[in-house]
């Protein structure tokens, strides 16, 4: 039988942080993934809140604040205390295309911290992240200003993301941090192998996963670099080239034969591979589409052995995948 969305949605911590075991990232709502519709981002996000979805992640950098705004307006709609809401500060956008510099200067991080609360429409954040970590600053000085916003009552909880393990545990010994935020999908390992989920356990943070579906790949549903439409910044990736797409398709058909055999969707088998990996971790797949929401919902419900893991291990070893996860420009602040 085809899996079902749990009701009520199972719940997981994020250090002392409880959010539902699933969570939404809100990225594509604005850019990034072709051209967006704002009354379908808004229908998606409230039947996010119906499902029991309700820890959004968003940043200040999606849509130069447009993604903020329209969390704000769902967090208006529904109230405060609807919406679990993480954002993040300290990659800066520069020219038109998506060139940037990381920033994570004191000043910086509390101007960004003031205009993502007018955005939102909060008096506070909960979950605050470092987007990128600076190289050459040390991350006691952010962490520092971080905890000044926290005694202020402007943020709840503090995060990082895609640090190295051990700007982690020096970010974590100047402040608390409640959850650490990677690339972690069945072709992105990389957490598991360069240690950054053993300090993320070591310090009792939770573990964000963003891309669980490799940014649509792993659903089978892209076949082609020609299909992605004007606007969608897969074009330029390296593993979203025609070459490397024809080498990965080998991981989506793994994929697609076990979800079969499961009754269900590629995306639920992906997604249940990434929950499976513990209870700290909560992955954020991203979708500005009701139909892809509750399919990813649903993931929630599919049970897997650990015969079926050690299948999807052995048919996606290490250096299977072919391509790069990010051009040079978009591994800036990565691993730092």
């Amino acid at each position: 039988m085809s899996p079902t969305i749990p009701d009520p949605l199972p719940r997981r911590r994020l250090g002392p942080l409880s959010v539902p075991a699933l969570g939404l990232g809100c990225m594509g709502m604005s850019e990034f993934y072709g051209e967006a519709d704002p009354d379908e981002a808004m229908a998606t996000l409230r039947r996010a809140l119906e499902i029991g979805i309700d820890f959004l992640d968003t940043s200040d950098i999606y849509g130069l604040g447009h993604n903020e705004e329209l969390v704000g307006r769902l967090i208006a709609e529904r109230g405060r205390d609807a919406v679990t809401v993480a954002t993040k500060f300290g990659i800066r956008r520069t020219g038109s295309g998506y060139e940037r510099t990381i920033d994570n200067s004191p000043d910086y991080a509390r101007a960004a911290c003031e205009a993502s609360l007018r955005r939102l429409g909060v008096e506070r954040i909960d979950l605050y992240y470092v987007h990128r970590v600076e190289a050459g600053r040390p991350v006691e000085e952010v962490m520092g200003t971080l905890s000044e916003l926290v005694a202020e009552g402007k943020i709840a909880h503090v995060g990082i993301c895609e640090p190295s393990p051990a700007t982690l545990r020096r970010a974590h010994a100047a402040h608390p941090v409640a959850a650490v935020q990677c690339e972690w999908s069945l072709w992105t390992r990389d957490p598991e192998r360069n240690g950054v989920l053993d300090a993320v356990r070591e310090i009792g943070a939770g573990f964000v996963p963003y891309s669980p579906l490799g940014r649509g790949f792993l659903t089978g549903t892209v076949t082609s670099n020609a299909e992605l439409g004007e606007g969608d910044f897969r074009k330029a990736n390296p593993r979203f080239a025609e070459d490397a797409m024809a080498a990965n398709r080998a991981i989506v058909d793994a994929i697609g034969d076990l979800a079969r055999e499961k009754d269900c969707t590629p995306a639920q088998l992906a997604l249940a591979w990434v929950l499976a990996q513990g209870e700290d971790v909560v992955p954020i797949p991203g979708t500005k589409r009701v139909r892809w929401l509750e399919d990813n919902a649903a993931a929630l419900g599919v049970d897997l052995t650990e015969d079926d893991r050690a299948r999807l291990d052995a048919a996606i070893p290490e250096g299977a995948v072919h391509g790069a996860r990010y051009t040079e420009e978009g591994m800036k602040g990565v691993g730092v």
